[in-house]
Order: C-alpha cells, then structure tokens, then sequence
C-alpha cells in the first residue's frame, strides 16, 4: 500500500515533521526553565556569599578589626556559613565571636537581614 503525498511529502513524514516542531517548542521551553533556574540559583548563591562577607565584615569591625585581618575574618565567617544548610552556623559562630561584646542572636538575625537586603541591592547592581 503505497502513501499518498499530501503537500510534496507523504503524509507520514508530514505528521513526523509537525510532532518534531511540537517537540522542539515544549523542548524550547523546558531549557528555558531550566536555564532560569540555574541563573536563580546562581543568583541566589551570589547574594548570599555576600551577605555572608558583609556580615563577616560588620563582625570584624565591632571586633576591632581592621584591613586585612577583617577581610580574613570575613572569610572564615563565609566559610562558616557553608557549614551546615541554614544560618544557624553562621549564627553560632557570630555569637561564639561577639557576645562577650553583647551582641545577641537577635541583633544577628537582624544584621543578616540588613546585610542580605544589601547584598541583593549590590548583587542586583552588578547586571
């Protein structure tokens, strides 16, 4: 049984070549998402080293540190932070450092939200 050609091609590679281009858009799409995804993640991760070096850095200071030695610690902070998934390493270590100063774990959670707001706010800045 021979195929009829329908428009110059025979109908059954017709069909093959309109389920394709239905392919190649949902396709389209899902590496669209895919590709917003993994810049949200990266985005996400950006702001949060920051928020991380910025706090490190607002530590350092009430700790009486400065240049190098600030920049040092805010990096053992940032290294603290990865830790454990959460800000409660983060949070332990910043008390363990700052409360023979006074500082408490509220005026920590509220740094960290000043400092994460700021951090979006320079990340964003950054594009």
């Amino acid at each position: 049984m021979a195929v009829e050609p329908v428009g110059g091609l025979p109908y059954l590679k017709r069909v093959k070549v309109q389920e394709r281009k239905r392919m190649t858009s949902f396709d389209d799409r899902e590496k669209a998402f895919e590709a917003k995804f993994a810049h949200d993640e990266n985005m996400r991760f950006r702001i949060l080293a920051r928020r991380g070096k910025l706090i490190g850095l607002w530590a350092a200071e009430k700790l009486g540190k400065d240049g190098e030695i600030a920049e040092e610690y805010a990096k053992s902070v940032l290294l603290s932070d990865l830790e454990v998934p959460g800000d409660s390493d983060i949070i332990a270590k910043l008390l363990g450092d700052l409360a023979p100063l006074g500082v408490g774990e509220a005026d920590i959670k509220a740094m960290l939200a000043e400092k994460l707001a700021q951090a979006e706010t320079q990340i964003s800045g950054d594009f």
